[in-house]
């Protein structure tokens, strides 16, 4: 006798409207803690429960954001610069510094892990850096390198290489030691370990040291911008202090807020292109 046997399935994809559903979900939980917040900001506002000076109407903040992206009176935008200008300046700033960050960061936290004579005398000055607030040391990069956008860079590489550095390091100091004496007994050199098996092992590490570095560099940004620091985003919020344009601060925040996610976002979508075995076994 013939026995019939079902062949196991795999399991239907999602119907489309599910994952329309999904999606909408997902916006949604994006979208809902915004208005809640702007319904509470318009509240208050209209309320009226604290002077305009200190929380500026929506309606305000608006006008402030039209006002930065076209002409008007013949002026370009403020402070003679468009807002994408002023948000392109700081950006760049920071791709400089974080870019060099990474390009130091890396085969510093590798040295650091790898060789212990190194790291003894080395390590402690990294440490000493990370705990240094921006603004301890700006005044000083100002005389050494001018208020162009040379100390601008270099107080953002400082703020970024740290956690860079010690992200590296930690990703590299847990390699298992089993496999370190694997790849030594096939002949591999201490580089070609440190190449081929440490630093792929801390990649994870290393995009969340990285995270970390970009958003150092942004709460970073106002201070590096306070001097000749128009065009840049954070130019032009400290430079609402001189004439109490609370709009135009409140303006640069939620453009600095929102530009810091979408940065965040980027380097998540990169850490599942480049370290795709993350959270594997």
């Amino acid at each position: 006798m013939f026995t019939f046997q079902e062949t196991p399935q795999s399991p239907a994809p999602r119907s489309a409207p599910r994952q329309v559903v999904t999606g909408l979900g997902r916006v949604g939980r994006v979208l809902l803690p915004i208005a809640l917040f702007g319904a509470f900001w318009l509240l208050v506002t209209e309320l009226q429960i604290w002077d305009e000076l200190f929380v500026p109407r929506p309606a305000a903040v608006w006008e402030r954001f039209v006002q930065s992206v076209t002409t008007h009176d013949g002026n370009r935008g403020l402070s003679d610069h468009y807002l994408w200008e002023h948000l392109w300046a700081s950006l760049r700033r920071i791709l400089y510094g974080v870019g060099w960050a990474i390009v130091v960061g890396v085969p510093l936290g590798l040295a650091l892990a790898t060789v212990k004579p190194f790291a003894a005398v080395v390590e402690p000055f990294v440490n000493f850096v990370r705990s240094l607030p921006p603004l301890a040391y700006f005044s000083l990069l100002i005389i050494w390198f001018g208020i162009d956008d040379t100390s601008k860079i270099w107080l953002l590489f400082l703020a970024a290489v740290a956690p860079i550095t010690l992200a590296v390091v930690s990703g590299t100091r847990g390699v298992r030691q089993d496999a370190l004496d694997a790849a030594r007994s096939m002949g591999a050199s201490r580089l070609q370990v440190a190449l081929d098996v440490q630093l792929p092992a801390a990649l994870p590490d290393l995009v969340v040291g990285i995270r970390l570095a970009i958003g150092f560099a942004w709460t970073t940004i106002v201070a590096a911008e306070t001097a000749n620091g128009i065009p840049g985003i954070g130019g032009l919020a400290w430079s609402t202090k001189k004439f109490q344009q609370t709009d135009v601060a409140v303006l640069c925040i939620i453009v600095i807020g929102i530009t810091a996610i979408l940065l965040d976002h980027l380097v998540k979508v990169l850490d599942r292109v480049f370290v795709p075995w993350r959270g594997k076994a």
